[in-house]
């Protein structure tokens, strides 16, 4: 794949796009700096292309032992998400290709479309255990990659054909394609699905989440994933103190009349290059607001920008975060969304072919 030119690490913000720069990764040794040489910044940028590079990865499966999430293993069939939310708290991990955690996180994509193939192989070891397989939890597998690719929709015909359960988190409309396949794992109690939603404001949406799907669009997805039998998690994430908490009641009675059956939140994360991605965000977008919402933000965390802490990184701490906190969960008990989803079930899992189709993979 050809490289693209190089991005100036400041200046006007692209369209379409939610990083205004693209600063080096942490790892690397150079960084670059935009400088005015009095001829004057470029007013309107051009758009910024979209590249789509292949990995040949030798595993797919990702085991987790942090202590506060809900999952201990999970597939990204991308790296980078084109949807290009600023507040991403995954933007870090393009640093590990040598990449900028800015606008190379939603420009520069890696896909892998052998994903499918060595599931079914990790699958079919004797030695393998069910458990849920998180999906959605790092990058958006229904970023508009997918569209051309269909990556995620194999590793769900996979993972069916094994009677395998999985959890699948998106703010992507395009996961209404795959709604044969989830209707029909969902109803051998194999599959859920958490839908992100961050405000109801349009324009809000628009800036902070680009080329995410629209909030009435999430809502739409939620409506016809529930009409098909997929029990939906609204999940409010993240919530950002100053600018987004005060939707949280507004949020969750939308998801409730839209069809979810549970709720949770997560406050806002801004760990590594997120934090100062978010802070130029937020000087362009809301430059009034600005620092009463940075202000809120560290109140919450401590006085930094983020607490990444366990147990903590995801609520908070102090009077605001409590507040939040308890808003949520007076809201969500009103609603009958304070619950947790039924248990996804191991005991269907089962080898295709079973033992012949085993010694075939190998």
């Amino acid at each position: 794949m050809s490289q693209p030119p190089p991005i100036p690490p400041g200046g006007p913000r692209r369209r379409a796009r939610g990083a205004a720069s693209n600063a080096a990764g942490r790892f690397e040794p150079y960084a670059r700096e935009a400088v005015d040489d009095g001829w004057g910044a470029e007013a309107d940028p051009p758009p910024l292309r979209t590249e789509i590079a292949f990995e040949a990865p030798r595993s797919v499966i990702t085991r987790n032992r942090s202590p506060d999430v809900g999952f201990d293993r999970s597939i990204n069939p991308y790296r980078g998400c084109e949807h290009g939310c600023v507040y991403c708290f995954a933007r870090p991990t393009h640093a590990f290709l040598g990449l900028s955690p800015g606008l190379d996180f939603e420009t520069r994509i890696t896909a892998k479309p052998s994903a499918p193939e060595l599931l079914a192989a990790e699958l079919a070891r004797p030695s393998y255990r069910p458990a849920p397989i998180a999906i959605g939890t790092n990058t958006d597998p229904y970023q508009p990659a997918e569209r051309d690719l269909g990556i995620m929709r194999r590793i769900l015909e996979v993972l069916r054909d094994f009677g395998h359960p999985v959890t699948v988190v998106t703010k992507g409309a395009l996961i209404e394609r795959d709604v044969d396949i989830l209707g029909a794992m969902a109803a051998a109690g194999l599959a859920r699905v958490g839908v992100s939603l961050t405000t109801l404001d349009r324009d809000l949406a628009r800036s902070l989440e680009p080329r995410a799907a629209a909030p009435e669009r999430r809502l739409a997805v939620i409506r016809r994933l529930a009409a098909a039998g997929v029990p939906v998690r609204a999940m409010i994430a993240p919530v950002i103190p100053g600018l987004t908490d005060h939707e949280i009641e507004a949020l969750l009675a939308a998801a409730r009349e839209a069809g979810a059956a549970a709720a949770s939140y997560i406050l806002l994360r801004l760990p590594l290059e997120v934090g100062p991605l978010f802070r130029e965000w937020l000087e362009a977008a809301r430059p009034l607001r600005a620092a009463a919402v940075m202000a809120r933000v560290r109140e919450t965390r401590g006085g930094r920008d983020y607490d990444p802490a366990w147990h903590r990184r995801m609520s908070g701490t102090g009077l605001h975060a409590g507040l939040i906190a308890r808003r949520f969960e007076v809201a969500s008990r009103r609603l009958g969304l304070d619950r947790e989803l039924p248990a996804l079930r191991c005991d269907r899992f089962a080898v295709p072919g079973g033992a012949a189709r085993q010694l075939e993979l190998f």
